[in-house]
Formats: structure tokens, sequence, C-alpha cells
């Protein structure tokens, strides 16, 4: 068990420099001087102010010179200062983070919850109305954009039927102590949450109704029905949980695609996240922002991937006691 833990930090730690090395050479190579924008913010600058520039933020040096202190200041937890915001990468990025992480975890458990619970109930009847309805309502969810529904649910609930807000997270003018905050926030979180979840509802439901088929026709079901259980008892205690495992693994290896969808749905909303941090950054040129965002993102899948492989093991003991 201990060389299991110590060679997963080990390629923890690999994959974190890969992706501080990678980042760093595709951030250089993208067009655009940064020095030019900051000096753009400036009202303009003369060649003096524009080499003032690129001295204090390093940019006058080589790029493997650059590289090398940006990978010794990364491993002290410094990741730079912003260019743009003029604030360390770091502070600014954890201002960011809270709302992005509530967006997809909100989004992820909607997907989950209710895409598993649909996937049940089209494998009861496989050929019935049930299931011919969610093969359909999967089959949109997984072709609409992202931004496409985003937008449709802001024309429905933010102008025809004005039900939601549509920008933001909170109401400023709203005054309430802590609770009132706290369900003006949830107010805020529908429509975006909404959005992001739309489209993995549809692929769990879809996997769910897959996994809950094949698992009915293994041989121990047969067996517990053999024996007169229930078929309540069936579904919920014997299948279902052998049929959650490989929705649970997919859930995991997306959550990386689902941070990215939450840039496109942030933007939509203006959900002060790491996605609208990150589109600001893009257009700004502020390359240690942008940087500071892929490594933070690179942190939270790693994490949810060991999570889920953690959950794996408890749903099936012989992964456990195959590794």
């Amino acid at each position: 068990m201990f060389k299991a833990i110590l060679r997963q930090l080990l390629y923890v730690a690999a994959l974190i420099l890969a992706v501080l090395v990678l980042n760093f050479l595709l951030i250089q190579l993208a067009p655009g001087d940064p020095a030019e924008v900051i000096a753009g913010e400036m009202g303009g600058a003369n060649a003096e102010v524009m080499a003032a520039i690129r001295e204090q933020y390093g940019l006058d040096k080589p790029v493997l010179t650059q590289l090398a202190l940006y990978l010794g200041r990364a491993l002290q937890g410094d990741l730079g200062t912003s260019y743009f915001y003029n604030r360390p990468v770091a502070e600014l990025i954890l201002s960011r983070l809270g709302p992005t992480l509530l967006l997809v975890a909100t989004a992820l458990a909607f997907a989950l919850i209710i895409g598993t619970r649909l996937g049940m109930l089209a494998s009861r009847n496989p050929r019935g109305i049930a299931s011919a309805l969610v093969t359909v309502l999967s089959l949109v969810g997984y072709s609409a954009p992202v931004f496409w529904t985003g937008l449709m649910l802001v024309i429905l609930f933010g102008a025809t039927i004005p039900l939601f807000p549509i920008a933001g997270m909170i109401d400023v003018v709203k005054q309430g102590g802590p609770l009132g905050r706290a369900l003006d926030i949830a107010h805020h979180l529908v429509l975006p949450a909404l959005t992001l979840g739309l489209v993995y509802l549809a692929q769990y439901s879809r996997l769910t109704r897959a996994a809950m088929l094949e698992v009915l026709g293994a041989d121990y079901i047969r067996t517990a029905r053999a024996k007169g259980v229930s078929e309540r008892q069936v579904f919920g205690r014997h299948a279902f949980r052998n049929a959650l495992l490989p929705v649970v693994t997919v859930a995991g290896m997306q959550f990386g695609t689902i941070i990215s969808g939450a840039v496109l749905v942030e933007t939509v909303f203006s959900w002060p996240g790491l996605g609208t941090l990150a589109f600001q950054s893009i257009l700004a040129r502020d390359y240690p922002t942008v940087m500071g965002i892929l490594f933070f993102s690179t942190l939270i899948v790693i994490i949810a991937n060991l999570l889920t492989d953690f959950i794996s093991r408890l749903l099936d003991p012989r992964l456990a006691g195959g590794r």
C-alpha cells in the first residue's frame, strides 16, 4: 500500500511538472506582446518605458531562463504577478476559485443524480415510452452546445418568464444576513448549473441505462429473482450499485472537461469564477494569470481523479484487492 501511494505521488509530481513546462512553452508561442498590452493600459509608452516594463516582469530574458525562474518560483508557491490586475496570481485565483467549484460541483451533482435516475427508469422497460423519451432527451441534451443552451435559458427564464437572474452571483441591493445571501447565491446559481449540467446529464442517463441493462442480465440478478427478491431490491441494492461504477469512472475522467465547459457558462452568465478570469486574462495577454489558472485546473482534476479512484474502490472492493 505504501509503495502504491508513493508511486501515485511520483506520478502526480511528474504530471504537475510536465503541465507547468508545457503551459509555459505554449504561452510563449502565443502571438502578442504582454509589454505592449501593459503599455496600452498606461495610455501608451516610449521605447525606454517599454524596456523598463520588460525588465520589471523579466520579459527581456531568454525563454529558458524565464522558464527556470518560473519553475523555481512555482515550487515555492509563487505563480508571479498579474500583468493586468497587478496582484499576485495565487491570490487572484483563490478569490475566484470558490464560485467555479460551486458551479462545477452543483452541475455535476445535478447531472449524476438526475441522470442516473433517468437511466434507471429507462432500463426498467427498454422498449417502453419512458425509455424512448429518455433517449430523445439525452440526444437533444448531448447535441446542444453549452453556449446555445445558456442563451436559450437566458431568453426563456430571463426575458419570457423572468424567474431567475441571468447575470452575476449575488444581488448587491438585497440584504438578509448569511441565510439571505446563501439563498441569493442559490437563486443566481440555477441557470448556470442547469446549463452546464444538462450536457452531462444526457451522457450519464445513457451510460446508466446501458450499464443497468448489462447488469440486469447477469447470473446473480437471475439468482436473486429466483430467490424471491423484490424488483425494488433487485434494482436498488443489487443492480444499481454495480451499474454505478462506470458512471463514477466517466464522471471523474470528465471533470477536466466540465471545468473547461464552465469557461463558456461563466462568460454567458457573467459568473465571477475562473472561467471569466481566464477569458479576460487571455484577451489582456496576461500570461502569468493564464498559466496559474491552468495549473490550478490541473490540480483540481488530479484531486478529482484520486477521489474517483477512492470511490470506485468503495463501490467495488475487488479493485482495492487487485492493486
